[in-house]
């Protein structure tokens, strides 16, 4: 799941020569509220709607409006994951592909990282979810997953996150292939795992919309 694998081609880059109203046009086509801005194969930054509208110059140059997000950028060769960090740190919701010369190569929208993410947290299949809360030091998740095991339920996947109530610990999310959690959430308590938050999924998720959805509420994206 390499970044390059998810660039949205329909998204063009502009050119320091382009002129803020057919950056706005473009916005409306596509419709986004900002666009990649490339010089030579070099990314150079993002350019959002808001800064063309507060300048009220459609024949102004891109190349004089100070550009957005120039760091919001990630190698090709990255995982989804690395793209979903990036957007995060930087609020967009636009990542800059690059390759290892730092060529350009496309973006990533928010909407196509989040989907992949989910196919990588095995969103599609029917389970449940838990986030435990821990101490970095107390992660290890053999010792989690035989915990787990041993109530005859398996470990799909997991995923790590700065807990954001407290820069000590972290967040572990934890997709599970069966429904019932009391005895699993038992078991892990009594070996002194915190568990914050768990979700049931009552039917098989059907689209792509609710699957984003579902994973939005236990990832708090």
């Amino acid at each position: 799941m390499q970044a390059y694998e998810f660039i949205n081609n329909l998204i063009p880059p502009l050119k320091l020569s382009d002129r803020a109203g057919m950056a706005l046009a473009w916005m409306e086509e596509i419709r986004t509220d900002s666009l990649p801005v490339s010089d030579q194969g070099r990314f150079l930054g993002f350019i959002g709607d808001e800064v063309i509208f507060e300048l009220n110059n459609s024949d102004q140059l891109i190349g004089t409006i100070e550009l957005e997000a120039g760091d919001c950028w990630v190698y090709s060769d990255k995982h989804i994951y690395d793209v979903l960090r990036v957007a995060s740190e930087n609020q967009s919701h636009l990542v800059a592909v690059l390759d290892r010369e730092k060529s350009y190569l496309g973006v990533i929208t928010m909407e196509d990282a989040i989907a992949a993410f989910a196919d990588s947290l095995s969103i599609k299949s029917q389970g449940s979810v838990l986030i435990l809360s821990m101490n970095m030091t107390d992660y290890h998740l053999s010792e989690i997953s035989r915990l787990v095991e041993s109530e005859n339920t398996k470990i799909l996947s997991s995923f790590i996150t700065t807990d954001p109530l407290d820069d000590s610990k972290i967040k572990l999310t934890l997709k599970l292939d069966k429904l019932e959690l009391r005895h699993v959430k038992a078991t892990l308590e009594r070996f002194g795992y915190r568990v914050i938050d768990h979700y049931q999924e009552e039917s098989g998720i059907t689209n792509e919309e609710d699957r984003i959805g579902n994973l939005l509420r236990f990832l708090d994206i």
